[in-house]
């Protein structure tokens, strides 16, 4: 089962996806964003399409995360809405499920990786925002991955 990891922004949208086993992320590319949610939805959703029938169904999403910004101290912001419409667009428009993941900083971290390896930022600008769906979709899948803590029943 592949996951997609979704950063969406104004102008583009990045785009994630995980190995089969769900365990690892991977920057795949970058797309336009369209002129509304919806739009964006469409642009994905065929281009998924697209990759499924040029891979013989090797390459099938069965979950989306998108990632959720908000400002440093948690409150929402219009990308916040953006992302929300993004998410529900996602679900009407490809029937997955979508889940909402925390993306704050994680343009800044994906800037500080790939600064380490290309040092011209126009070169790392057309790798920043599929890789911050990576981080973005990595996060999602090591929350999936972690322990839950035993239950806190008292047991006397």
């Amino acid at each position: 089962m592949r996951i997609l990891g979704v950063d969406a922004g104004r102008r583009r949208i990045g785009l994630a996806v995980s190995d089969v086993s769900g365990t690892l992320a991977r920057p795949w590319l970058t797309l336009d964003a369209g002129p509304t949610p919806a739009a964006s939805a469409d642009r994905i959703a065929v281009r998924l399409d697209s990759e499924r029938r040029a891979t013989l169904d090797d390459f099938v999403v069965e979950v989306v995360v998108v990632g959720l910004p908000r400002r440093l101290n948690g409150d929402a912001n219009q990308a916040t809405a953006d992302a929300q419409a993004l998410a529900a667009a996602l679900v009407d428009r490809m029937g997955l499920p979508v889940h909402l993941q925390d993306e704050r900083l994680t343009s800044h971290e994906a800037d500080a990786l790939l600064a380490r390896r290309e040092p011209d930022w126009r070169a790392r600008k057309k790798q920043l925002d599929a890789t911050a769906a990576a981080l973005i979709l990595q996060d999602w899948l090591d929350g999936q991955a972690a322990p839950r803590p035993p239950s806190q029943e008292n047991h006397e």
